[in-house]
């Protein structure tokens, strides 16, 4: 609010749209609190968009779509909810119903499908909740669009219209992941650990068969990590079947056996963590396989 107010502002400055990976603290009873699913301190992807009223459409809506575009990429689906004014509610009735058929304005305009959730919506003004479900089928809180006329009248915040005149900006505050930290935890929840190529930490394991073929498999690790392919290494003196094992049990989306058939031929042996087994191919070959699995989802 107090950097908006800095300086004067014009209808032409208008979206202005301001982040910030926020840490949020909450005095949780001991009772409630459960692993990175509910904490006392978690970090918010926090948004704050001020805009003139005729631009508030397409400003929910394109949040709406960005929710839509990150919820693909981590593979969740989800439903959405517009909660409405609550008993203990600040604002005109003219404003509440302004914000609130700006929402579902957008929504509709969108093609969305979404329930109401009576009562539900924030003290200043009525939200939109993204609800994403789990393997499990269980919903958790994530995105939220929040439409204010409210804090911009009390802070008395203000733009130059095209007709010279002091107008009110109207606030959308919004999330898309919501607290960093659960989202996390839910997300380790949904895939159980095996997390698709892209987000996984660890992308591929280079396993040698014996000690002979380490140099060559040093070798193939240095041009991964050359490459942006995320990778790790198994040279123990153990055997291949229990390294296999191993690295299925951490769930690493690719296993690069090398024994002396790899070796000879300048090749790798892709085994994914599913079980199937890939064709020999070229290192170079592989690191393209990696990128074009990513390239799909970023």
């Amino acid at each position: 609010m107090l950097i908006y107010k800095s300086k004067i502002r014009s209808y032409r400055d208008l979206p202005l749209r301001y982040f910030e990976l926020g840490t949020v603290h909450r005095h949780e009873k001991t009772g409630v609190l459960h692993g990175l699913l509910r904490v006392r301190q978690f970090t918010q992807d926090d948004a704050h968009i001020l805009c003139t009223p005729e631009q508030l459409n397409s400003e929910i809506r394109a949040i709406a779509d960005f929710v839509g575009y990150a919820m693909k990429i981590f593979g969740f689906d989800y439903e959405v909810e517009l909660s409405t004014r609550p008993e203990n509610s600040i604002g005109s009735d003219r404003d509440w119903d302004l914000a609130t058929n700006a929402l579902e304005s957008a929504l509709k305009d969108n093609h969305m499908n979404y329930d109401i959730n009576e009562g539900d919506g924030a003290f200043y003004g009525p939200k939109i909740d993204f609800k994403l479900k789990d393997a499990l089928k269980r919903k958790w809180q994530c995105a939220t669009i929040q439409c204010d006329f409210t804090l911009p009248e009390r802070f008395d915040l203000t733009y130059i219209g095209a007709d010279g005149e002091k107008h009110r900006p109207v606030m959308l505050h919004r999330v898309i992941l919501g607290a960093i930290e659960r989202f996390m935890g839910v997300l380790i929840e949904h895939y159980g650990g095996a997390f698709p190529l892209w987000l996984a930490p660890v992308q591929a394991i280079i396993l040698t068969v014996t000690d002979r073929h380490i140099p060559y498999g040093e070798t193939v690790y240095q041009k991964l990590m050359e490459e942006g392919v995320r990778a790790e290494r198994d040279f123990r003196n153990e055997k291949l079947g229990y390294k296999i094992r191993e690295a299925q049990t951490q769930k690493i989306p690719y296993m690069l056996v090398i024994g002396d058939k790899e070796m000879a031929s300048g090749q790798v042996a892709p085994r994914e963590r599913g079980g199937s087994n890939l064709d020999a191919m070229l290192v170079a070959e592989f690191i393209s396989l990696v990128k074009e699995r990513c390239e799909q989802y970023l």
